[in-house]
């Protein structure tokens, strides 16, 4: 594809050398450069692009897009560069034109929120394949176009990934794009140049402080994605959060409202629940699904409201509802000995600890309830102390323990989560630095019939200590030792 059109709505300002030069791929990973590429130089948080601009030129780079001028510019005769005014913004427009728009011929279909949106993704994913779509998937756990399946690293891909495999959706014969969107995501721009169809608010709470610095600063890059949707677009939004009509109130799109609460375009009531699913009423409906918790209740009618939006049967969808799997590592429970019940969630913010405390709490109330917890390395310090308090609230015992620690000392972390605790919570409450350790201390020493939570890991199968990703799979972990307990009691 010539230069000139992949760069028309990049903000240009200014370029050196000859526009008409065919491109044949784009990249703004130098590694990835290769002969005919466009290298677009990033400035990101921790490296900026243009320190690697000469790698991509040797590796074949023809044309470069920039932002700040440098001593390259007279470095390299016969490479064209573009200067831009954002290089963030370029990127996401370049790789639209680049892969010729695909989210415009796709129903492109994201969600926001701190909570819920990998559960929420995943099952309009399986509930349009169910109906016979063929659909494509970009999300926390794994990326899919139609049923392949694609490893993912972020929550929200850069432009270059989601335009690649929007492209690949597009001649897989895909007719829908269900996406994360993180608020870190819409700051970096990486969504810019994406033509969503529906944008879904499912809740904010406390949570990425550590990047955005204020819950202010962070809500506004939520409100942000709303903002931006066109006139023929959704914008459905969860308004028994507090800020739910906050997302949508500068938004062009039709405003869709659901509620647990309160009067709502839809509605839900839990009629039952266990630890095998909840009966719902949805609209007067009742359905069946194998999720549970009040916050599931949530995802479900969210997924429910946007097929009805996009015009889907209500019927037809509560059918199909009704055989939906939970996302992996979202309240994943194992059976052991003794009657324990083991809960794998990905609940890493406090609000998310205490969805799913509660939501234990309320199926077995007279049953010992054991939380085992920590918090990750290198992000938002001021939830540790919160989710000490949660866990105290909600839990008969406790151990904190290691998550991913990074770069961070885990015992300094462990420290943290400390001082939310108090005098009677910290009486409760065990601290074992390795994770493995923690998880079979709780385990042996849990009273028969308790539910034991494993939070923070869900469908992560490593931890991150220092800079090395260790192999780490809970599942595994807990198998052992019940593996474990099962050879004492025999032995008995």
């Amino acid at each position: 594809m010539r230069l000139d059109r992949i760069i028309q709505d990049a903000g240009t300002v200014r370029v050196d050398g000859d526009v008409l030069a065919e491109i044949g791929s784009v990249c703004n990973d130098s590694r990835k450069a290769c002969p005919g590429a466009l290298f677009i130089a990033v400035k990101g948080c921790g490296t900026d692009g243009h320190s690697y601009i000469g790698k991509a030129v040797e590796a074949g780079a023809v044309a470069v897009v920039y932002e700040d001028d440098g001593p390259f510019l007279s470095s390299f005769p016969g490479v064209t560069f573009v200067k831009v005014a954002s290089s963030r913004h370029a990127v996401a427009m370049i790789a639209a034109a680049f892969y010729g728009n695909p989210s415009s011929k796709l129903t492109l279909v994201g969600i926001t929120g701190t909570n819920g949106k990998t559960t929420t993704v995943t099952l309009l994913y399986k509930l349009f394949m169910a109906q016979g779509y063929n659909c494509g998937l970009l999300s926390t756990i794994a990326n899919y176009v139609g049923t392949k399946r694609l490893e993912t690293e972020n929550t929200t891909v850069d432009p270059i990934t989601a335009n690649s495999l929007m492209s690949e959706m597009v001649e897989a014969g895909c007719e829908y794009c269900f996406m994360e969107v993180s608020s870190i995501g819409v700051e970096q721009e990486r969504v810019e140049g994406l033509h969503f169809k529906v944008g879904i608010f499912s809740n904010l709470t406390h949570d990425h402080l550590d990047y955005h610095g204020t819950f202010a600063e962070y809500l506004r890059c939520k409100k942000l994605f709303f903002d931006k949707l066109p006139a023929d677009a959704f914008a459905i939004t969860n308004i028994d959060d507090r800020n739910g009509e906050v997302m949508v109130q500068n938004t062009k799109a039709k405003v869709v409202r659901y509620s647990l609460r309160r009067m709502a375009d839809h509605s839900c009531r839990i009629m039952e629940e266990s630890f095998d699913g909840m009966m719902l009423r949805i609209d007067g409906r009742e359905a069946w699904t194998r999720l549970v918790g009040r916050h599931n209740a949530y995802n479900i009618l969210a997924i429910y409201t946007t097929a009805v939006t996009l015009g889907a049967s209500p019927e037809d969808t509560l059918v199909a509802v009704s055989t939906l799997e939970p996302a992996p590592g979202r309240l994943e429970t194992m059976h052991g000995p003794k009657g324990i019940t083991v809960v794998l969630d990905y609940a890493h913010t406090p609000d998310a600890l205490q969805n799913v405390l509660s939501t234990l709490r309320d199926i077995a109330p007279k049953k010992e309830l054991v939380c085992l917890f920590g918090c990750g390395g290198d992000r938002d310090r001021t939830k540790r102390p919160e989710m000490a308090k949660v866990a105290e609230e909600y839990s008969d015992r406790i151990f904190v323990t290691s998550d991913n620690s990074r770069t961070e000392r885990t015992e300094d972390i462990m420290d943290d989560i400390r001082k939310g605790f108090s005098a009677k919570g910290l009486a409760k409450t065990v601290f074992i630095a390795d994770r493995k350790e923690a998880i079979r201390t709780a385990l042996m020493f849990s009273h028969e019939g308790a539910a034991v939570l494993l939070a923070g890991k869900g469908h992560e199968t490593y931890q991150i200590i220092g800079t090395e990703k260790r192999h780490f799979d809970e599942r595994e972990v807990v198998g052992e030792v019940f593996a474990a307990m099962k050879n004492l009691d025999n032995k008995e």
